[in-house]
């Protein structure tokens, strides 16, 4: 389907208005107004693109506004901005590359942190007994905070299972729990202790519920440096200015829209039957139909959802993704439907 505006909560297609519970717009922050303005009075001082390294000798103070903000929001000691999560992701997995780290995937792992000779966490669902052999060597622990087809956060108490001769640096990819999970948000990246972890770093979008093109790596200020030296990382341009100079100014709208999501989800929760259907969590904002005709059932009645091929593993996501601009109208057409639906 082919639009020719932003799919907010109303989409038109085909001169025919559609309710849209899809895409990855978690705060509903590329429609709101008092968003676009920051974005646009930052377009006006820092201008539409900034191509130079980050390492030039003019440096852009909106850089180390946004950062400082998203250190103090995401509870970490630094963080640094980029131009796509998935640069993100391959900027730590090269950095830890070169420290000569053996990595494990979790199940379901996104691209952005795929890594060369990963070995798998599980195997034949028990924990893989490279992980519990008696060498002693620096691993890495690649995991999404919240993996696909899923509606509550990875579970990894598994961990403190691992000997402490393996010096564990856990990376978790947060692009669907940054501005959705934690306090106001936050993600889970300063609720992550684990004694046996020796470092943690935190990847994310900024595209999906901050509601601006770019990625963030998050951890101690040791490691931010060493990403900040690395040759991928000085030869490339960095993010909009103007887009990271916004996350420093529209604190107080991340936080309200937050709330607004959290009223939605709440609401949901007090109306959704308990069935077989859907699969939904009343702390995450997304519903996972369990039956394809469902799809064809929301579709007859002007409701359109995610629907595509996911590259993890090969089978078609269906997703209903609850966002804060939703209104209750909308809910209760949705939730209706669900309710009623019977094979």
């Amino acid at each position: 389907m082919k639009v020719n505006q932003f799919p907010d909560r109303i989409i038109t297609v085909n001169n025919q208005n559609y309710l849209y519970f899809g895409g990855t717009s978690y705060l509903g922050l590329p429609t709101h107004p008092d968003f676009q303005n920051i974005v646009i009075n930052n377009i006006r001082q820092w201008g539409t693109a900034y191509g130079s390294s980050r390492s030039a000798n003019i440096q852009l103070t909106a850089y180390e506004n946004g950062e400082q903000f998203l250190a103090r929001f995401i509870k970490s000691e630094a963080a640094l901005t980029v131009s796509s999560g998935m640069l993100a992701g391959k900027l730590v997995i090269e950095a830890l590359t070169a420290s000569r780290n053996t990595f494990f995937h979790f199940p379901n792992t996104h691209p952005a942190l795929k890594a060369p000779n990963s070995e798998a966490v599980f195997i034949e669902n028990q924990l893989n007994p490279r992980l519990l052999d008696s060498v002693t060597e620096k691993i890495t622990i690649l995991a999404d905070a919240v993996p696909s087809f899923q509606i509550y956060p990875i579970d990894l108490t598994v961990l403190n299972s691992i000997p402490s001769h393996k010096e564990i640096t856990l990376v978790i990819d947060e692009s669907h729990s940054l501005g959705i999970l934690g306090t106001n948000g936050c993600g889970l990246y300063s609720t992550i202790e684990f004694p046996n972890i020796k470092r943690k770093i935190k990847v994310a979008s900024l595209g999906k519920a901050f509601g601006l093109t770019g990625g963030v790596i998050a951890s101690d200020s040791n490691f931010i440096e060493e990403i900040y030296q690395l040759d991928t990382f000085v030869s490339s341009a960095g993010m909009n200015a103007a887009f990271v100079q916004t996350m420093a100014d529209a604190e107080s709208i991340y936080i309200s829209q937050h709330q607004k999501l959290k009223a939605n989800l709440q609401y949901i929760n007090t109306i959704l039957k308990t069935n077989n259907n859907s699969i939904f969590n009343p702390d995450y904002p997304v519903i996972y139909p369990t039956k394809k005709d469902l799809i064809k059932l929301l579709e007859s009645n002007n409701i359109i959802v995610t629907n595509f091929e996911y590259p993890t593993d090969f089978k078609i996501l269906n997703r209903i993704v609850i966002t804060a601009n939703h209104e209750k109208k909308d809910l209760d057409k949705i939730i209706t439907l669900l309710n009623e639906y019977q094979i």
